[in-house]
């Protein structure tokens, strides 16, 4: 990371930089030296390091001589994953050097989990390859979808002659990361279920479950219901080429084969890639912040005020006491929790994995701001990579849910816990 990825930023940036309006999310744009990077780590094993498991045989199978390369070099328990997400967190080129980038890794461990043969076989191989990138459709724009139960995209069933069955999409979702990437081939979008066309009347008057119809399915780019509607900024930065869309979708006609584990379960399937994609988001978030501490202790060696250095005023050393105390606080943390999912699961870690959501990227933002306020002017310019990393981590504090949700969670587990501790007195 630190002798190749974070010296190939200025080249990636270089690059991109070359391109202006929709040609920002054309093939040219994407910069060469991301393919040399990501052979280097297969090259030394670091690719796929965040798969729990072998990769299927079935998908092993075949004539190309890349089959071998989507098995990781060693498999890894979460909390020992989390600790190379730290690393690789420390440069925005690792992740996706290592085949190790979100939301690819969110849905290769959905498929790799849920899917069946044939869609692990049309999708999964070439992601584990690291040929093609992949977008997950979930939030949408006229609605509140912190709520999932919120979602207006449907998912019509219709069912035909003979019991044969095929599903039209239709919605309109936003934050789409990764969707306006010329590399991007396949979506995972999140939809109600809507069973109002005459064909399914009887399933129409089922009791709708606690966690509404909410169903997965797999959608290809290509399809030409699937319009990119535009790309969004992010404070500013648009990271292209990958960055994120507002996507519409429009009668996107699909067959069984494109549902993920079975309709109503989209629930289930967005939590299981959510308790490990939680440590990966945080890791990489305690390296982001940890690259930023170093660089404000550098510069306080460096510059005077005051005829002191500035480590030499007592409010500095106060700035840096305090974000090494919220970095190893971040660390731990999400460590712990990482424990805890390795021994109990996701679900019996299900109030850590809370608690590390909204205090980890609060802990880090804070470590990060106080490097933008020792550097002055030069902390918010694209000169360093404080401003970006500012932007990064306040976001995370909306991604994969707002700070208030999971703070309710984490209460409503703790209200639980006392209650039955109290119980166990009576």
């Amino acid at each position: 990371v630190d002798e190749r990825c974070i010296p190939a930023e200025i080249d990636y940036e270089r690059h991109v930089e070359q391109f202006s309006g929709a040609d920002r999310w054309s093939p040219e744009a994407v910069p060469p030296v991301i393919e040399r990077l990501k052979s280097e780590a297969r090259e030394l094993g670091f690719w796929n390091l965040f798969l729990p498991h072998p990769v299927p045989g079935h998908l092993l199978a075949g004539d190309d001589n890349e089959s071998g390369s989507m098995s990781p070099s060693i498999y890894l328990s979460n909390r020992e994953y989390g600790i190379l997400c730290e690393v690789m967190g420390r440069s925005s080129l690792a992740p996706e050097a290592c085949n190790c980038s979100a939301p690819d890794t969110g849905n290769m461990e959905v498929l790799l989990k849920h899917g069946t043969k044939s869609q692990q076989s049309a999708y999964l191989k070439s992601l584990l390859q690291g040929k093609i990138r992949s977008a997950f459709l979930m939030t949408e724009p006229d609605v509140a979808s912190s709520d999932a139960r919120n979602l207006e995209t449907k998912l019509t069933k219709i069912v035909g002659e003979g019991g044969r069955v095929k599903y039209v999409l239709n919605g309109k979702k936003w934050w789409s990361t990764g969707a306006m990437d010329p590399r991007c081939k396949v979506a995972l979008v999140v939809a109600k279920m809507d069973y109002s066309h005459p064909s399914c009347s009887s399933e129409g008057t089922k009791e709708q479950p606690k966690r509404g119809y909410q169903t997965v399915v797999i959608v290809p780019m290509t399809h030409p219901g699937v319009k990119c509607v535009r790309p969004l900024t992010v404070f500013g930065y648009d990271d292209a080429p990958h960055g994120h869309a507002e996507v519409c979708l429009e009668n996107v006609v699909l067959d069984e084969s494109a549902v993920v584990l079975g309709e109503g379960r989209g629930f289930e399937i967005s939590q299981s890639r959510l308790g490990p994609g939680r440590i990966h988001h945080c890791m990489r978030a305690v390296g982001l912040a940890a690259r930023c501490y170093e660089l404000m202790l550098e510069r306080t060696t460096q510059r005077r005020t005051f005829g002191k250095y500035l480590h030499e005023h007592g409010s500095c050393r106060e700035l840096i006491a305090d974000s090494a105390s919220d970095l190893e606080a971040a660390r731990l943390l999400t460590l712990s929790c990482a424990e805890d999912i390795d021994s109990l699961g996701a679900r019996g870690a299900r109030d850590k994995i809370a608690l590390i959501k909204f205090t980890v990227p609060e802990l880090t933002s804070r470590v990060v701001d106080r490097a933008v306020q020792i550097f002055g002017g030069a902390g918010v310019c694209g000169d360093f990579p404080l401003a970006r990393a500012l932007v990064g981590l306040r976001t995370l504090r909306i991604a994969d849910g707002p700070d208030a949700v999971h703070k309710q969670s984490l209460a409503l587990l703790e209200l639980k816990k006392a209650k039955k501790r109290m119980q166990s007195r009576i």
